[in-house]
């Protein structure tokens, strides 16, 4: 499908049928190097389903692609006390991103679900500042009803460091992953612990079982029904 330029996907969607309006996908970049000019995605391929995977792995060279953005506003505060950066294989880029702008004297925890040992990656972090990782055993799509939302182990971890461990003093919270697990078990907990609204980053990447673009109604949804 050939798009009339400028690309404007707003107007596209006002004006092109539905069956012609754009795939989108929303990713963190995990570098930027403007001199180069180059932009650094990190993709999770996990099969031959879906948009994204599929297309990561079997795109070349020289293919174009229109990106919109940036969105979102979050950067860690080296006036916090303490920082919580929390997250599943979907936000593993944006911790990473976070992580490297963290100051040397920073404290905290990061908390960071994969499958297993071998999907860790090298995630350098300030020596006040504990890394775990936490292994549920499978894929994410593909992990039984157990591992999923209140049995999920980022949530488990998030909840036994809110009994036990929680930091003191002002702590800015980064929290992104599954949306039943991030936006129904994992935030009610943080606020419990009294996070400023102003120090949240609470968001639900993806929910099992939805692509994009039914995601996009559920959280459309959910917002409006936390407006009531």
């Amino acid at each position: 499908m050939v798009y009339p330029e400028p690309f404007d996907l707003q107007e596209i969607r006002a004006t092109f049928p539905p069956e012609q309006i754009p795939v989108v996908r929303t990713y963190t970049v995990r570098d930027l190097d403007v001199a180069a000019g180059t932009l650094a995605i990190d993709f999770v391929v996990h099969g031959d389903e879906g948009v994204a995977g599929p297309w990561a792995a079997t795109v070349e060279p020289g293919t174009a692609i229109h990106v919109l953005g940036p969105g979102g506003a979050y950067a860690p505060d080296p006036a916090a006390d303490a920082h919580l950066l929390v997250g599943d294989e979907s936000a593993l880029p944006a911790v990473a991103a976070a992580v490297e702008a963290l100051g040397p004297d920073a404290r905290g925890h990061v908390l960071l679900e994969v499958a297993g040992p071998g999907d860790e990656v090298d995630l350098p972090v300030p020596a006040g500042v504990e890394l775990r990782w936490l292994h549920r055993g499978t894929t994410a799509h593909e992990a039984p009803a157990e591992l999923v939302g209140a049995g999920s182990p980022m949530t488990t971890a998030v909840l036994a460091l809110a009994e036990s461990a929680w930091p003191e003093g002002r702590v800015q919270v980064f929290v992104h992953g599954e949306a039943e697990a991030v936006m129904h078990h994992i935030r009610p907990v943080l606020k419990a612990r009294g996070v400023a609204k102003a120090d949240f980053s609470v968001s639900g990447y993806w929910r099992r079982g939805r692509t994009e673009e039914g995601f996009r109604v559920w959280k459309s949804e959910l917002a409006r029904t936390e407006g009531d």
